[in-house]
């Protein structure tokens, strides 16, 4: 490294919806901070959503691995499962796209995020997953197997890191603490969120996240918007299109944005009286530490949004509902009979964390 020049970080966020990226967002902060010169690779909304937050950090093209979910629940498992292959080919590709890259430019450190194949040799290289164990819904011996298909790719990095509190007071219960972990050292992060939660006065009766792949976001999002039309309901409807121009028109009762900037997302999540959202981890990692009432519901065939949404909802602290069976009022009459148990997280050690990238 020249002297007196910042060190160089590539972050890649994977493509699987929009967590990915927003989890990175408190990462780059930190990074940027501590003196760091950051490149973030990615594309579609991923990247769109990344450069609203930071308009000043270099971008560069990184191909996703673009994969679609069913219409049913068994279709997206199955879906999954038949692009297993494409999967495979995209861990290979980004690999070779990252050894071109930094053959030609600067690259002293390297952070991807659930994207198995963005490691470089000889460079230091962190591997962020709250999923240690992959929930399927074949079964333990099924789930064991994964695991150590998991930990092959995960092992070829310096670190990992679990973006969830170490102990029993957690949020991702059996995903990010299993019985068996990678042979690399593994460092829980705490709970990474661009989210604050502030005291302000209430201004919606509901906010409404919507989040995900297709066609599943979509049919969420038609879902919703169609019931809560037949409401007096004072709703936020955010649709997760950070790159979309299309506008959706509803009842007067609700707004509706194709993206919200962190801070207007964060204001409006304080301004609701509750929330409805999947339960993707990134979202979780949101909203639980502001302590409001939310409704979860997972995307039908993702077994790691059943599995958090059921265990959050046993530790009381958010209503589950599947998709097939999600009548609105039905889940509002549930959200006001529950009996919540909010709990104060710990703040993350991420700056920590970063800081001692430095002496690498």
């Amino acid at each position: 490294m020249p002297p007196n020049s910042k060190p160089v970080v590539l972050v890649a966020p994977l493509d699987w919806g929009l967590g990915h990226a927003t989890r990175c967002v408190p990462i780059v902060n930190s990074l940027i901070n501590a003196d760091f010169e950051v490149i973030i690779a990615a594309e579609g909304g991923q990247k769109a959503l990344l450069q609203t937050e930071f308009p000043l950090v270099k971008f560069v093209d990184l191909p996703g691995y673009r994969l679609r979910y069913g219409r049913t629940k068994w279709g997206t498992i199955f879906k999954i499962l038949f692009q297993v292959p494409k999967i495979l080919n995209a861990i290979q590709r980004e690999n070779k796209w990252l050894k071109k890259f930094a053959a030609e430019n600067r690259v002293d450190l390297v952070i991807s995020d659930n994207r198995y194949g963005f490691y470089l040799a000889g460079v230091p290289s962190f591997f962020i997953t709250h999923q240690l164990l992959i929930k399927t819904p074949f079964g333990k011996w099924n789930e064991r197997m994964l695991q150590k298909m998991n930990y092959r790719f995960i092992n070829k990095f310096t670190a990992c890191w679990v973006p969830d509190n170490d102990g029993k007071i957690n949020l991702g219960g059996e995903l990010s603490h299993p019985d068996h972990m990678p042979s690399i050292p593994a460092h829980y992060l705490g709970h990474l969120s661009r989210m604050k939660r502030e005291d302000r006065q209430i201004a919606n009766d509901l906010l409404v996240i919507i989040s995900g792949a297709e066609p599943q976001r979509s049919l969420f999002e038609k879902m919703i918007v169609a019931q809560l039309s037949q409401t007096d309901l004072s709703a936020i409807v955010v649709r997760g299109l950070p790159n979309a121009t299309s506008i959706l028109h509803a009842s007067d009762n609700i707004k509706i944005y194709n993206h919200l900037p962190a801070v207007d997302l964060n204001n409006a999540m304080n301004e609701s009286s509750a929330i409805i959202s999947r339960s993707g981890y990134s979202t979780v990692m949101d909203l639980i530490p502001l302590h409001k009432k939310c409704i979860f519901v997972p995307t039908p065939g993702q077994s790691e949004q059943e599995y958090l949404a059921d265990y959050l909802s046993e530790n009381n602290m958010c209503i589950n509902v599947r998709q097939k069976d999600f009548e609105l009022i039905t889940a509002l009459k549930k959200l006001e009979e529950a009996d919540f148990a909010f709990t104060d997280f710990p703040e993350n050690c991420l700056n920590e964390i970063i800081g001692k990238m430095r002496d690498l």
